[in-house]
């Protein structure tokens, strides 16, 4: 299988096969050089027992106001007596302003604890998060989330923990390969909702990813409508399926990834600005952008109106950068 996009041998970026020089290193690629079969993810090691415990809080050091030491908690007590139970621990951790420091530790806990697997993902002003916009990430902070992520990985995996990335983590920086490589294309392929994933809720309405907001994300209910039918017809399920590069806007529009990635997790820029189709929190874009000497800054102009699925709106600032 040929990639349509393969690692610069010197950078590392991400780059199309009919390259003769990497846009972004200028490094000459080799005849044949993109002619790399995909590969194919073994995956973490069986997960034999059924019970899985997803221990964030339990696992994370330093987060929220516990004073004692992680082992000594009583949520650490209860995860290593979970553990020596027989219960796999994985973690889920939430990317932001006040976790991003703490990643290091995070980690150091979970080898302590033995966990299994870790999913990242970057938080999405949705929910509370959108009521306290100066916990969320910058796009410029991805310039120091990557690479400490880039060394975090590797030291997991060689733990024994499975990293799995979250759809809004990326896209095509010097670290897609750690972050993705182990998937059958080797990077990001987009948005994965109404394509790979599927959403239900409590009362059958279906989605295409559960993240979504169900006010305007919604396919319809399996109370009406079979599973079948609202899959392969309705408009809010087939969004990733039947969109194109025209569907994208600002800096997305015109990016040297536009064909592959669309614009990344639709969840992201939909809580961020009401649409989809321009996705700031990408480190290819904050380098690029780094390159020209500027930056973007998200700032909320407009309150969530306390409702489910809840969002404010967003409002992207470029200014030179710091």
């Amino acid at each position: 299988m040929v990639r349509v996009l393969f690692s610069c041998p010197s950078c590392a970026r991400h780059i199309r096969t009919t390259e003769v020089a990497c846009p972004f290193c200028g490094g000459v690629v080799a005849e044949g050089a993109g002619a790399i079969p995909a590969r194919a993810w073994g995956g973490p090691a069986p997960m034999t027992r059924a019970a899985i415990l997803l221990a964030t809080a339990a696992v994370t050091a330093g987060c929220g106001k516990e004073t004692k030491p992680p082992e000594t908690s009583d949520a650490g007590m209860m995860v290593v007596n979970l553990r020596d139970a027989g219960v796999i621990i994985t973690c889920n951790t939430q990317i932001n302003r006040l976790s991003m420091t703490e990643l290091p530790k995070i980690l150091d806990r979970m080898i302590a604890v033995g966990a299994r697997a870790w999913q990242i993902q970057l938080t999405v002003p949705m929910g509370r998060a959108a009521d306290e916009p100066d916990v969320l990430l910058q796009p410029f902070d991805l310039d120091e989330v990557f690479p400490m992520l880039a060394e975090l990985i590797p030291r997991a995996r060689a733990s024994g923990i499975e990293v799995v990335s979250g759809n809004n983590i990326g896209y095509f920086g010097p670290s897609e390969n750690i972050l993705r490589g182990r998937t059958l294309c080797g990077h990001s392929s987009g948005c994965g909702a109404g394509r790979v994933s599927m959403g239900i809720e409590a009362d059958g309405t279906i989605k295409g990813c559960p993240s979504l907001a169900t006010s305007t994300w919604s396919g319809g209910t399996v109370r009406e409508r079979s599973l079948r039918e609202i899959w392969e017809r309705a408009t809010a399920l087939r969004y990733t399926r039947d969109r194109t590069t025209t569907d994208l806007w600002g800096f997305c529009a015109t990016c040297y990834y536009a064909d592959d990635c669309k614009a990344g997790c639709t969840w992201t820029a939909d809580s961020l600005f009401g649409k989809p189709g321009n996705n700031p929190y990408c480190h290819h874009r904050v380098l690029e952008m780094k390159r020209a000497g500027t930056r973007e800054r998200v700032v909320r102009v407009e309150e969530a109106p306390g409702e489910p699925f809840d969002r404010g709106k967003f409002e992207l600032i470029v200014e030179p950068w710091a």
